[in-house]
Parts: structure tokens; sequence; C-alpha cells
């Protein structure tokens, strides 16, 4: 995907493992470790205004406290350099509102749901109030309309939010109340994926890919989108997933070169390419791995030659994603390999040609390959299908990254006429008309999922993906979905 579905507010409490327990303290250590004396306030994402909407955690709560029911929150206050209290805030238990919403954890249900002292929500104001009025400093974890200008109290100005809400009353009530936006920290800490978290990336992947095969193996002409995205989204739920990790993506033809397509509604034709960019989400945690399929079960000439370009793109980013490399190597790389592709085809003049991409009083040129290839190589997987990766920040691939690589190359029939007018530029169009008119409507992305551990960068989504093993698995007849697989589906239940 180059975000993000809900599951139904259907709660029921449950208890979490005593890893799970020992890892979510372990978590909240390390980011309080960072952190100067004062309180850390951990604010949940907020219950939709009507119960029967779609709720989902805030992922950097969620990675705080494994909790997932909506108005909560989270307060330790570190003094002398050191925890000296954590307390969940959480909605009581009230069977006359629980009869709509499911059962809730409760006050009395949180020391052994989570091992944290439990206090009722509607006390955090007047503990807050109380923290302000003795001058602890706030280091905030919430929706708070950060801007760019930095961390502190003037970067809470951008969006009115309802956590920012709150900390505009408490700064009005006490003027020298120094609060400070924390989520870069828990950002940073996410970044870096435990074993745990790792193990569910693996099975949410191990969800998609089995998805794709089914979706490869029922694609045929005459189809409708939706019907490929009903059969993705069947297996996901018959084999554990919690839902998709994102709208799911079925583009075929002139839609296959939209990046974000999920209208998912034409019938899809003989000549066209099929991309699937789809992701389960397991315990919360996202996968994202997309093929790209020609809808006659055989790829045609000019399919066939954007697909090995694409493809070789991602080859060469395959060979740069290693312990301790660079991870702007993997972009360099493989643009260089679709400028050249593209070069080769005629839809642009040369690798390192370039047109004009603003006019005017302020002019700016831009590669050609860009008007073709306009993402980025790849990004963190996590909490988030779009996740914080550890090199992100470091600037390095790492035991405990968790990545996609997705080269793509989208022939967007009007893409010539998309150039801002000017003489250069319409010069290019004279040129490039002809293989444009030769490849349009042929958008082809493929994007897989690595893990790195201490024994290197693992590819993780094994789905078909060179021509041949593509065409041999839309070979066939298809009988429908298999049997589910009951130690897929129970394989973490547990934890």
């Amino acid at each position: 995907m180059i975000r993000r579905l809900v599951p139904s507010l259907l709660l029921v409490p449950a208890l979490l493992s005593a890893q799970s327990q020992q890892e979510l303290a372990a978590r909240r250590a390390a980011v309080v470790a960072d952190m100067p004396d004062g309180a850390l306030v951990a604010l949940g994402a907020h219950e939709p205004p009507q119960d029967y909407l779609t709720f989902v955690q805030s992922p950097s709560f969620y990675y705080l406290t494994g909790f997932k029911e909506p108005d909560a929150a989270l307060i330790v206050v570190k003094q002398g350099g050191r925890v000296v209290s954590s307390t969940m805030f959480v909605q009581p238990r009230l069977p006359s509102r629980e009869v709509w919403t499911g059962s809730r954890v409760g006050v009395e249900g949180i020391a052994s749901r989570t091992g944290l002292k439990g206090r009722d929500v509607a006390d955090l104001p007047k503990v807050l109030d109380s923290l302000a009025a003795a001058g602890v400093a706030m280091s905030v974890v919430g929706e708070l309309g950060e801007t760019a200008e930095g961390p502190g109290a003037a970067a809470l100005l951008a969006a009115h939010t309802p956590d920012r809400q709150i900390f505009e009353r408490l700064k009005a009530a006490h003027s020298g109340l120094k609060v400070t936006p924390f989520n870069e920290a828990v950002e940073r800490a996410r970044g870096k994926k435990s074993d745990l978290e790792q193990r569910y990336i693996r099975q949410a992947v191990d969800i998609t890919v089995l998805a794709q095969r089914e979706a490869m193996a029922a694609l045929e002409p005459g189809m409708n989108e939706f019907e490929i995205q009903s059969l993705i989204e069947y297996t996901f739920r018959r084999n554990g997933a919690d839902r998709p990790s994102f709208s799911t993506i079925v583009g075929s033809g002139p839609n296959s070169t939209t990046l974000h397509y999920n209208a998912d509604d034409r019938f899809i034709q003989p000549n066209d390419v099929v991309v699937m960019d789809i992701g389960a989400s397991y315990k919360g945690y996202a996968a994202d791995v997309t093929r790209t399929v020609p809808a006659s079960g055989k790829f045609s000439p000019q399919q066939r030659a954007v697909y090995e370009i694409v493809r070789a793109a991602q080859a060469a980013a395959e060979r740069q994603a290693k312990l301790g490399a660079t991870a702007r190597l993997m972009t360099d790389s493989s643009s260089a390999v679709l400028a050249a592709g593209l070069a080769k085809l005629g839809l642009i003049e040369s690798p390192t040609a370039t047109y004009d991409c603003a006019v005017g009083d302020a002019p700016r040129k831009c590669p050609q390959y860009r008007m073709y290839y306009m993402h980025g190589i790849g990004h963190g997987i996590g909490l988030e299908v779009h996740d914080p990766d550890q090199y992100y920040f470091t600037k390095t691939i790492a035991p405990g990254s968790a990545f996609t690589i997705e080269p793509g190359i989208y022939v967007r029939e009007q893409v010539l006429e998309e150039m801002p007018d000017s003489p250069g530029n319409r010069a290019i169009a004279a040129k490039l008309r002809a293989a444009v008119s030769t490849y349009k409507n042929i958008g082809v992305r493929i994007e897989d999922d690595y893990i790195a551990t201490d024994k290197g960068v693992e590819w993780i989504s094994r789905a078909p993906r060179e021509i041949e093993e593509v065409e041999a698995a839309m070979r066939g007849g298809y009988a429908g979905p298999p049997k589910r697989d009951p130690a897929l589906v129970d394989k973490y239940k547990g934890e």
C-alpha cells in the first residue's frame, strides 16, 4: 500500500499472557527512560459518536498498553529518575451501556488484564489538574495536532483536536505548565520490532499470501473487482485476521495506474493487468503485499516488458537490503533500474532526462521517470500499515526492522497531458506519445515484506511473483477456498 480499516466495536475482555504483560512493561520502561522527570500522559482513541460505528485503538497507545477499549488513558509519573506510579484510566463497567457496546474490562479488571493500577476515566481531569497544580511537566502521547516547528507547547496549536483541548484547558488554568508532545519518542520505540511483534507480522503476512494465492486462482475476465476484493477479505477473516490493515486495492486496466484506487467496482477485461495491493491485520499488526497479474492468465508482450522492469528494480533494492546498510541505497538502486527500463521502452528520453515540472516564476525540472513512478521504494510495517521503522531515524537497516519494498510503473493514458504546458514539454510529449499509446493503462506494482533479524534480512511474503509463477498460479479451474486450517487460526490465540 503506497491507511486503515477498523474492526467492529465488539470488546471482549481477556487476560494478556504473562509474556505480553512483561513486554508491555518493558516498552513503557524504555519510553519513560528517555523522558525527563514528570508525567507521561498517553491518551487512547475516542469512541465514535454512534456506538454502531467502528473503532480502532490509537497505535501508540496500544503499543504501550495492549488495551483496545475507547476513551482510556495512561499516566506514568517519574520522579528522581524512577517511576513512582503507573495508572490506567478506563470506562467503568456499566451493564446498561454494555448491552450496546459489549463487555468492558472495567476498573476492577485492569490489574489482572494489564498489570497496572486502574481508575475510572471520570477521574482523569482532576488527576491531570492536580499534577498541573503541583508543577509536574507533562510529556503527551496523543492526537495533539503537532506542527513542524518542533516540540513544546507551541506545537499544540495546529489542530483543535479533543486531546489538544484537554491541555489547552490545563494551560489556561496553570500558566506555568510545561507540555511537550512525546509521540516521536514512542514512534522511535515502535520502529524496532520485538520477537513477539515479528511473530504477529509474519502471521499477518502468511494470511495475506494465502489471499493472494486465492485471488490469483479465482481471477478471470468478466469478474468484477469487488468479487476479488470480497474473496481476499473473506480469506483474511476465515484464517484468523482481525480485518484488512488498509482499504483493499483491486485495480484493473486503467485503475491499475491509480496508486490508492479502492472503489473496486470495475468489470475486468481480458487484456487488463490487475494490481492487488492487500494486507491482513493480525493482533493489530499489518501486512502489505502487492501482486500484479494478467486478467487473461498470460502476460502480453507489453505487460511482460513493464513487469520485468519492475521486478528487476525490486531485485536491485533487495540486494541492498542488508544489515548495517544505508536504507537509501534501496531507493537509489531501484530508481536507476526503473529509469533505464523506461528509457529502453521509449517512455522517457533517457535515464537522466528531465521535464519542466513547474513553470512560471519558479521553474523547476524533475526526472522524467518520475512521471511513471511517483512514490517511494517502501515503508515500515507494524501496528500501522505505514509504521515507523528504525531506519527512519538511524538511516540504516538493523535487526528489528520490518519494511516493504514496492517499486512500480504506472502508464496513465493522459500522463503526457499532465505535464505543465511549456515548449520543452510539448517537444517531449511529441517524442513519447507513441510509446505511451503502446503501454497505456498498464500499471505494475510488486510489493513484498521483509524482517531483519540477527541473521540478516528475510523475505517473508512468498506469494508467486516471477512471471512464470504468476501464470502457473492462474492456470486451471478454481473450486473455491480450501478448508480452513485450525492450526493457523489458533496459532497465537493465547497471547
